[in-house]
């Protein structure tokens, strides 16, 4: 009959417990003073910033969505304003750096389905207007941020 694992030994001998007793060094030891930490502040990166452009594309996209529900006759003054509040909104939210690409994406909806309906882009003087206003937009809503993050990094002494 053949052994799989090698045999245990018969005997085992007896180890008596003996505690360890941790020896004290025969001087002091002298640590250097450490200053202390600075204290942490929280990082500056959240969820709502990393997702701000997906959600407001999503937003955009709802947004027309629900203009071209409601009909024609409002679009001509609600929707500039309704996009040029989103787009205020999403650069208070986003990083500084994302501010220009939100500001297209919300452009790109609102003057191919809000002005021209038929998902085409055009450069006419209604749309450079429209990319404008958009543009104005997030440049205060991100410069608002910045304020803000400023404030909160430097607070009054």
């Amino acid at each position: 009959m053949a052994t799989l694992h090698r045999p245990a030994p018969s005997h085992r001998p007896h180890l008596p417990y003996t505690p360890h007793i941790p020896r004290t060094p025969p001087f002091p030891r002298v640590t250097p003073a450490r200053p202390h930490p600075a204290p942490r502040v929280p990082p500056d990166r959240t969820l709502a910033r990393d997702l701000a452009l997906p959600l407001g594309a999503v937003g955009a996209a709802l947004l027309v969505t629900a203009l071209m529900l409601t009909g024609q006759t409002a679009h001509a003054l609600v929707a500039p304003v309704v996009f040029a509040l989103l787009t205020v909104a999403v650069s208070v939210l986003a990083r500084p750096v994302l501010m220009p690409a939100m500001v297209l994406v919300s452009w790109m909806f609102y003057d191919g389905f809000v002005v021209n309906q038929r998902a085409e882009l055009a450069f006419q003087p209604q749309d450079r207007t429209g990319l404008l206003v958009l543009l104005l937009a997030g440049v205060a809503g991100a410069g608002c941020a910045a304020a803000v993050r400023a404030v909160r990094r430097h607070p009054a002494r």
